[in-house]
Order: C-alpha cells, then sequence, then structure tokens
C-alpha cells in the first residue's frame, strides 16, 4: 500500500497543512498552484450570483442586550436564486433560535408555505485553529436551504424564547442575535457545457489555469478535462494496486489489497465547478483513516438532474457567504447515487476537508445531499456510501467495519488534543454534538460500514 500511496496519489505533506501545497502524481508532472498552471484562452465559466441582504429589526420583541431578538425582510422581489442561507460576522457565535423563510417561484407567482432553516451549522468547518477558520474571512452561518428557480423571498430570524412573564403583559424575551445578520440568495448559474464528441455538441471550452489544476489532481485517474472519472471492477481496482507494488501479500507472495471497486466519480468539472471562486492552492492531510457521513441539511426538494445545480449553489455559500477556502465536504452523494468530487486537490488524495469540526485531519466527509431527520434516505444513497468508502478507505488500508483513532482538534464533545475512538465509517454526530447527519441516515451506516467491507473482500 505504501508503494500505491508514493506513486500513483502522490507523496503527503506532514499533518495538517499550515501552508497548502499541491501533491505530484505519477504519470503527470506535479500540479502547480492554479495560477501558475499553463492553460488555453479563458474559458468554462459558470458564474452565478449571490445577493446578501442585511436583515433589519422586526416587531416588538425585547432581547437580553443590545440586538434584536427578532430580525427579518418583508416580502420582496429580488433577482432569481434558487438556494438561501443565513450568515453572520463571528463564526465562533451561534444562533440560538429559528430561521423560517418563504420563497416565490419564478414564473408563477406563487409563494412557499414557511420552510425551516437548520440554524446549527457552526459543526461543519474547519478545525479552530486552521488557517481557513482564523484567515479572518469566516463566518457564522445556517446550513444552506434549496429552494429552487425563486424570484422572492420572505424571512424571519428570531432568538429563543428564554423568559415569558405572566398574563402575557409584555413580549417574551428572546436570546440575542449574532451581530451582522444577512440573508444570502445563491444563484448557481447555468448548467455546464454538454460534454462528448457528436457533431451537434459543441466543443469543450479551453480549461481555465484553475480548471486545469484542479482536473489535473486526478490525472492518473481520468484524461484532463475530464466529466466523470470512470468505475474500475475490483480486479481492474486491485490489478492497479499490485502494479504499483502496495498492499499486503498472501502467501504465494501476490498482493492482496483489501480495496473495494473504484467507483464512478462526477468531477468538479462534471458538475460545473467555477475554479476562480476557491483558493488557489490545495491543502492535504497526512492519510485518511476514517470517513464522516453528513446530510447537507439542505433539503429533499431537487430533483436528480439538479443536483449538480444544488451543488454549485452549496459550493458558492461555503466560499463567498461563509468564507472557506473551497466547498467544505470531500465527497458528496445524490439521492439517485451518484457520486461527485468535492473539495479539490485529487478524489485520491488525502484531501483536507471542512466538514467535521475537530476531526478534519486524516479524515474525510461525505454529504448526502439532503436532509434525513425524518425522511428516509434512498437505499441507492447508502450503497453508494458502501462504494465509496470502500475504495478511499481501501486505499489507505482502512478496514470500514473497524474503529480507529483521530485527535481531536476541539470541539463541543473531545477537547482538543484527545484521542478519541471512533468508528472508521462514523456519522458527523459521533464527532460532534450535532443532529447531522439526521438520524434516518445515521441508523443506515451499519449496513454501509457492512456492505463497504465485503466490497474490499473482508
Amino acid at each position: 500500500m505504501r508503494g500505491f500511496l508514493a506513486s500513483s496519489i502522490g507523496v503527503t505533506c506532514a499533518a495538517a497543512l499550515a501552508l497548502p501545497l499541491t501533491l505530484p502524481s505519477s504519470g503527470a508532472r506535479a500540479a502547480t498552484p492554479a495560477a501558475e498552471s499553463p492553460a488555453g484562452p479563458a474559458a468554462e465559466s459558470v458564474p452565478g450570483s449571490t445577493q446578501s441582504l442585511p436583515l433589519a429589526p422586526l416587531g416588538a420583541v425585547r432581547s437580553h442586550g443590545g440586538t434584536s431578538g427578532e430580525q427579518g425582510l418583508l416580502r420582496r422581489e429580488v433577482r432569481p436564486f434558487s438556494l438561501v442561507g443565513v450568515v453572520w460576522n463571528n463564526p465562533d457565535d451561534e444562533l440560538h433560535g429559528s430561521v423560517l423563510v418563504r420563497t416565490r417561484a419564478s414564473g408563477t407567482g406563487s409563494w412557499s408555505g414557511w420552510q425551516p432553516v437548520e440554524t446549527h451549522n457552526h459543526e461543519h468547518a474547519a478545525d479552530p485553529d486552521a488557517p481557513e477558520r482564523t484567515s479572518g474571512r469566516a463566518r457564522g452561518s445556517t446550513a444552506p436551504l434549496w429552494v429552487g428557480d425563486s424570484d422572492g423571498v420572505e424571512i424571519r430570524v428570531r432568538g429563543e424564547e428564554t423568559q415569558t412573564r405572566a398574563g402575557g403583559a409584555r413580549p417574551p424575551a428572546r436570546e440575542v442575535l449574532p451581530d451582522g445578520l444577512r440573508l444570502e440568495l445563491v444563484d448557481p448559474g447555468a448548467e455546464p457545457p454538454p460534454q462528448g464528441k457528436p457533431a451537434d455538441v459543441p466543443r469543450t471550452p479551453a480549461l481555465t489555469a484553475e480548471a486545469a489544476a484542479s482536473s489535473e489532481a486526478n490525472a492518473d485517474l481520468a484524461p484532463l478535462g475530464a466529466a466523470v472519472i470512470p468505475a474500475l471492477s475490483k480486479k481492474e481496482t486491485e490489478s492497479e494496486l499490485i502494479a504499483s507494488q502496495g498492499g499486503p501479500k498472501d502467501a504465494a507472495g501476490k498482493a492482496r489489497p483489501y480495496v473495494g471497486p473504484r467507483p464512478r466519480i462526477i468531477t468538479r468539472k462534471g458538475w460545473g465547478a467555477n475554479e476562480k471562486l476557491r483558493e488557489k492552492r490545495f491543502a492535504y492531510t497526512r492519510t485518511v483513516k476514517a470517513a464522516f457521513v453528513h446530510h447537507s441539511a439542505s433539503g429533499n426538494n431537487y430533483r436528480c438532474s439538479q443536483a449538480s445545480s444544488v451543488l454549485r449553489s452549496i459550493y458558492r455559500y461555503h466560499v463567498k457567504s461563509s468564507g472557506w477556502r473551497d466547498f467544505g465536504y470531500n465527497f458528496a452523494v445524490d439521492k439517485c447515487g451518484n457520486i461527485y468530487e468535492g473539495r479539490a486537490g485529487g478524489v485520491a488524495k488525502p484531501v483536507l476537508g471542512a466538514h467535521t469540526l475537530g476531526f478534519n485531519s486524516n479524515s474525510m466527509g461525505i454529504a448526502v445531499l439532503g436532509s434525513f431527520g425524518y425522511s428516509k434516505p434512498p437505499a441507492v444513497a447508502v450503497k453508494a456510501i458502501a462504494r465509496l468508502t470502500a475504495w478511499k478507505l481501501g486505499l489507505y488500508g482502512a478496514n470500514p467495519r473497524g474503529k480507529t483513532y483521530l485527535k481531536s482538534g476541539g470541539g463541543n464533545l473531545y477537547k482538543k488534543g484527545r484521542n478519541v475512538r471512533l468508528h472508521v465509517i462514523s456519522g458527523h454526530r459521533d464527532g460532534f454534538a450535532t443532529e447531522c447527519p439526521g438520524i434516518r441516515l445515521y441508523k443506515k451506516l451499519g449496513k454501509a460500514r457492512s456492505t463497504a467491507a465485503r466490497l474490499q473482500g473482508r
């Protein structure tokens, strides 16, 4: 396995990086920072946009402090958008209260009912001392909510009720809301151009420097500019490792790695990531010892054909609204079981994510697009988690049925520096006190572990 890691997926840097670097990969030149990568004429662009609207006090609600216990915006027409969220100035502040939003569908003029936005989102973030967290750009934020094509919005943010006077003589006092509350309305931009060679399909534009760097990080797995990394059979996947002299040896001296077949993965190019949004360089950790499963908490009201738009919206929200360096999760899975490359840097490499506060080092994060506190996750999505972890964890010698130790970077369950024993496939709530990935999805992780281990041949 050591030989494979050195030759096929690059030489990893030591520890969670203070200065993000790129990794070399065999069979291709070392990936360079995007600004230095060779590229053709200006090219693919899925621009999108973000409207950021400051919230104002609503009603006569008392609060324990100087910030109103209720803020929001009354109904208003806005430029088209498809995803909403709320951000505030300090990423260490928590929003103790509720966020309700209603939107007007583009074209029909119909207003939705009030929809809740998940407020407890600070645990999806870089570790407390990581440069990504301390850059000065990070903000507090709710989870993003996918609402579809919309052109009108109304929002109410209320602090939790802390005191009620008998007889209702005064309105209840509420928790102080964080400073700098803003409503973020995200337009994902148009779909990426179609891929392929038929005469009636436009030629794919030349890659930008940033897109070339992102694609080059997967150069061992797919051609430059590929929209998809193709699946391999288990035999083909094992042969790839054996050829690089990785994996344990059996009695006959043959390499027999425990690794699942490589699944089909839609690349960032495939879902239309605008690579100019993210920071130019990539960040890596040492290895991948565990996978944390999340739900995006963005709701289930999307079609699988819209998954790329959902991803582009969340990506823009993470970078432009929350102030992160890139998309937070290493991978995403939609309700139809499609697997997507998340944070840039190479799907086979130990890319440092911002998904599980306190446990981003030596782990990876997988977000299932949707909300699964009450809704049952589709079986194909659970199977996709198993297929992805069987392959990726297998590259690093991890047993999906096993447990491992990770050192906490700090959080509300484990103090910084504590070595914590966790499932190799864990739910977000195992590392942080949170509802994520939703109890209905969390209960399916046992199935994912057993299926992933079987796919590895264990």
